[in-house]
């Protein structure tokens, strides 16, 4: 008897998940998602009152009555875009100058992973510029290598130079075909300037015996890429390079600040140079494990649309992450390194922290996204909660103003550093020791020995083409 029930049971619960399973087999009309897109927007956009297209009002029916009189002059609306995509784009408010930054995924499960830090990847960062004396062939130059990544296992270092894929010559129109495999070997070779460093026309590109094949495997990145501490001239300097405002770092962050606070790091140096932003939860804990003294002051204010006045929100200084207490080094000025991949959050954070001690910015003009966004999903509350199992679309507009206490937001062309020395790709050097330039620009006005950064500012500069970052859809200003 007790088989025969279970039996029962088996066939009764497998019976409920195909009738589950076929409902979510049903197919969804481009005009049902939408309806999910303007809504959304309608709602949470921060720019909505720049939109023709979006009502005054928040939710339902007097949303629509408002901006377009009936349901079927609406419907007629949505139905005049092919795509959800389409929709979504022609509700962005001067996407060339003021909203560079809201998108749309068809698939929000890749969208989480890469804000968690999982991306399908070789680990190998790197820029494309124009190949010496030619209009049409490029070079790839690598920037940064994810340790442990597959590029690191097989030996590649930051500032190595590919020539060539599948002994292919890299050009314009082949490189995103030759670079979206999965699988592929890069040619390496070396740039000769043949002592001509100020002319680019004896410049030639040297063919190496050297070819390294690479795969895109799954990886979880650790922001928190390195930390250094040195003891020089009678200052212990600490160096953190912070890739990635990721949420689940706070920890990873705060032991390495435990580990400057045992070593009595007294000047701290932050390499932001490739951190493109994420949680501002995660920021406000940095904040405050670089101070200390301001707990419980405002860190910063998210300023949201008209009608989400209600959700204006202060992040306040913090002294714990959970039951942890923050390891706070009570620092009264910061040196951060930045160049133009430096956005969203880390901008927030040197804007913010700007109002309470000296912050020396060394590098170049950072990014310039002052605003923040959070995920939508298809659901009666917007929320991940309750998501329409009929398709994974999601959208990730802005929703609100980044500003620091005296609401002074991060200017649109980025923040202008103190002492400006752009990165030179031939130039790279090694991140964390004290010879790489940016770092030793900084080291340098630590120890008062600013003159010695004159050397790295007559750099050849190459015609850059396109970066390749690791996850490009990993930061922004993440509201959590």
């Amino acid at each position: 008897m007790k088989t025969f029930n279970t039996l029962i049971l088996l066939c009764f619960t497998l019976l409920l998940t195909s009738c589950f399973e076929d409902k979510d087999d049903i197919p969804i009309s481009t005009s049902e998602i939408n309806d999910f897109v303007w809504k959304g927007m309608n709602l949470s956009y921060l720019y909505k009152e720049n939109v023709q297209q979006l009502s005054n009002e928040q939710f339902g029916i007097n949303a629509i009555e408002n901006r377009y009189g009936t349901n079927d002059a609406y419907n007629a609306y949505l139905n005049s875009f092919d795509t959800p995509r389409e929709l979504f784009e022609s509700l962005k408010y001067d996407p060339e100058t003021t909203d560079r930054f809201s998108w749309i995924v068809d698939n929000y499960f890749e969208l989480e992973r890469g804000f968690s830090g999982i991306s399908k990847t070789n680990g190998m960062e790197f820029s494309l510029f124009r190949a010496p004396n030619s209009d049409t062939d490029l070079i790839g130059i690598v920037r940064l290598v994810l340790p442990d990544s597959n590029a690191d296992l097989n030996g590649i270092k930051r500032g190595d130079l590919f020539y060539a894929i599948n002994n292919t010559n890299i050009n314009d129109d082949n490189f995103n075909t030759l670079l979206n495999q999965d699988i592929y070997t890069i040619n390496l070779g070396n740039y000769n300037n043949n002592n001509t460093p100020d002319d680019r026309t004896d410049d030639t590109i040297e063919i190496t015996s050297q070819n390294i094949e690479l795969t895109k495997l799954e990886y979880t990145e650790n922001p928190v890429f390195k930390t250094e501490i040195y003891n020089l001239n009678s200052n212990t300097i600490g160096y953190l390079m912070y890739n990635g405002f990721n949420v689940g770092s706070e920890n990873e962050l705060n032991n390495a600040f435990g580990e400057f606070k045992s070593n009595n790091v007294q000047h701290l140096v932050l390499d932001l140079r490739y951190n493109s932003g994420g949680s501002v939860s995660v920021e406000t804990a940095l904040a405050s494990m670089i101070s200390g003294q301001f707990s419980g002051d405002v860190f910063k204010k998210l300023i949201y649309n008209n009608t989400l006045q209600e959700n204006n929100r202060i992040f306040p200084f913090i002294q714990s992450i959970g039951n942890t207490s923050i390891n706070s080094l009570n620092l009264d000025k910061l040196y951060v390194l930045t160049t133009r991949r430096t956005a969203s959050a880390s901008e927030g954070l040197i804007n913010s922290l700007k109002s309470y001690i000296n912050v020396v910015q060394i590098g170049a003009n950072t990014r310039g996204k002052t605003q923040a966004s959070i995920t939508i999903y298809d659901s009666p509350d917007f929320r991940r909660d309750g998501a329409n199992r009929r398709h994974t679309y999601a959208m990730q507009p802005l929703v609100a103003n980044g500003v620091n206490k005296n609401d002074i937001p991060v200017p649109s062309n980025g923040l202008t550093p103190d002492i400006e020395l752009a990165e030179s790709a031939l130039n790279y050097g090694v991140l964390g020791d004290i010879n790489e330039p940016l770092l030793a620009a900084a080291i340098a006005d630590i120890n008062g020995t600013t003159s010695k950064t004159s050397k790295f500012k007559s750099q050849k500069r190459l015609e850059l083409v396109k970066d390749f970052d690791l996850n490009p859809k990993k930061g922004g200003m993440i509201i959590d």
